[in-house]
């Protein structure tokens, strides 16, 4: 995937992990999409590892693999701010 896929891709993502996780998490644009290119990132290294797929463009198991990926960072974030 090129650089403008990961863009898009990770905005969607961060987006769609934001809306699901309850509570507010700071930051904009910028930090959605970063947090959605790690999550990808994270959610293809687990989904990899469990044997489920990884990301790898844009289809439905991409985007639930990465959207799983950013929910555990944004949760992980959390627990250390409350630290």
């Amino acid at each position: 995937m090129g650089i403008l896929y990961w863009i898009l891709l990770g905005l969607i993502v961060g987006a769609l992990a934001r809306l699901i996780v309850p509570g507010k998490q700071p930051g904009g644009i910028i930090v959605t999409i970063i947090l959605g290119i790690v999550g990808a990132f994270l959610g293809g290294w687990i989904g990899t590892l469990l044997g489920l797929g990884s990301v790898n463009g844009f289809n439905l198991t991409s985007i639930l693999l990465a959207t799983g990926g950013a929910i555990i960072i944004i949760l992980i974030y959390n627990a250390l701010k409350k630290k």
